[in-house]
This record gives structure tokens, C-alpha cells and sequence, in this order.
């Protein structure tokens, strides 16, 4: 596959290394190894160049509750909850989101839950703040792996119901997509733009994306960071369902 001129080759080979790597792999399987591919470009000339030119705005504020729960009966709501940010994905979120897939995961009476984004997006992807901040890349490796939402959407991927909405961008597609059942709603759109960062897709969305759409669109999703439509994605069978 073609690497556009404007995307970093060395994780754009990566990329498709992990693609076709990973393939035949189980779900956690796959996951290490684009844990650990992340992971080492995290260290790299390319990454570097991208943080060099894009300045970290400070802490990134973060209210008291970046996961938001209301249970009704057997059913649980889970809403990622930073408004003002497009509900980027920083590690309180994740944090706050891993227990709460947690709590499913240990109570059977909850029989469904519903993963959505408050304001304007469901999730518009990592917090760009915080890229960077782990204090090497061995610890970057094991966070991903000892606490990712991803591999626990998966696990209760049948009782968790996404409905995405507006921008559904890098982890925003990435995690909900280990769901067995997506809804989205006209006005979502999807974009995986790690590459030119100097990364790949690093939320799961190696593993859970190719096993929807194949790993050709996926790599295509990657590599061009186009954006896609709603009416697209389902079309492809990244979400299941327009509402």
C-alpha cells in the first residue's frame, strides 16, 4: 500500500507490520503487540519532531467526575464527561472509564450498558496534552496493558451498547468498536490522524477496527487520515446501526 508523502514512513511501515501481524491473533494477543509497537514510537524521531511542534498548552483541567454513572434498573449509563474538550481522552478518563467497565465486568446484575460522549462528541481522542507524559516507554507499555478500556469492552462486549455521536475520533472509533453492537447517530464522524504524529491508533484500534472493516480500509483509514460519514462507516460495518 502507497504512504502518503505527508506521513512519517518509518510508523506508517509499523502500522502495517502490526496489521498484518496481528491478524490471526486472539484479541489480547493483538493487543501486546501494538501495545509494545506504540510503545516504541514513543521513543522515536518521528513522535519527537511531533510534540517538538506542538507545545503543550499546561495541565490539562479535568473535573471531579470524567465518567459519569446513572443506573436505571439492570442497565447502566456510562458517560465519558469532559464537554468543554470534545471529551478528549486523558489518563483521568481512562482511569475513571476502567473502573467503571470494572464494576460491570464483577456485578452480573447489570445486564446492559450504554457508552456515551456528553456535549457535542462522543470522543474526540487522546488529550494531545498529555502525549508524552509517561516517564519511559516501559511504563507507557504496561498502562496500555494493565488498564485499557478497550480490552475490557471486548470482554463485555455483549452487554455494552456504544451510540456515538459528532467527532468519534482516534480512541473515540478505537474502543467502542470491541463492542458486538455500535450505534451511531447521522451526525458522527470518524478519523484516525496518529500517524502524523509520529504514532498508530494506540487505544486498540489495530485490533477491534481491522476485525470490523478488514485491514486494507483500516490501513486506507490510517494512512490518509481521511475522515468518514456516518453513512460510510455503516456501510462498512464499522457501526452497526443509524438511529
Amino acid at each position: 500500500m502507497e504512504i502518503p508523502d505527508d506521513v512519517p514512513p518509518g510508523p506508517a511501515r509499523v502500522l502495517l507490520d502490526v496489521l498484518e501481524t496481528t491478524a490471526d491473533l486472539t484479541v489480547r494477543q493483538a493487543l501486546m503487540v501494538e501495545a509494545l509497537a506504540y510503545s516504541t514510537l514513543l521513543a522515536g524521531p518521528d513522535f519527537a519532531a511531533w510534540r517538538g511542534r506542538t507545545p503543550v498548552r499546561g495541565k490539562p483541567e479535568v473535573g471531579p467526575d470524567p465518567v459519569v454513572l446513572e443506573r436505571t434498573g439492570d442497565e447502566l449509563r456510562i458517560e465519558l464527561h469532559r464537554p468543554d474538550r470534545h471529551n478528549a481522552f486523558g489518563h483521568a478518563m481512562r482511569d475513571a472509564l476502567v473502573d467503571a467497565l470494572e464494576l460491570v465486568r464483577l456485578d452480573p446484575t447489570i445486564g446492559s450498558v450504554e457508552l456515551v460522549g456528553s456535549g457535542r462528541s462522543f470522543c474526540s481522542g487522546g488529550d494531545l496534552d498529555e502525549f508524552g507524559t509517561t516517564p519511559d516507554v516501559v511504563t507507557a507499555y504496561l498502562l496500555r496493558m494493565q488498564r485499557h478500556p478497550g480490552l475490557l469492552v471486548h470482554e463485555l462486549r455483549d452487554r455494552v451498547r456504544p451510540l456515538l455521536h459528532g467527532a468519534c475520533i482516534g480512541a473515540g472509533m478505537e474502543m467502542p468498536s470491541f463492542a458486538t453492537h455500535v450505534r451511531a447517530r447521522r451526525d458522527a464522524w470518524f478519523q484516525l490522524p496518529e500517524l502524523r504524529m509520529g504514532l498508530i491508533p494506540g487505544a486498540g484500534g489495530t485490533v477491534s477496527i481491522p476485525r470490523r472493516i478488514g485491514p486494507d480500509r483500516t490501513a486506507w483509514l490510517a494512512l490518509s487520515g481521511e475522515r468518514i460519514d456516518a453513512t460510510t462507516a455503516y456501510a462498512w460495518g464499522l457501526v452497526d446501526e443509524l438511529v
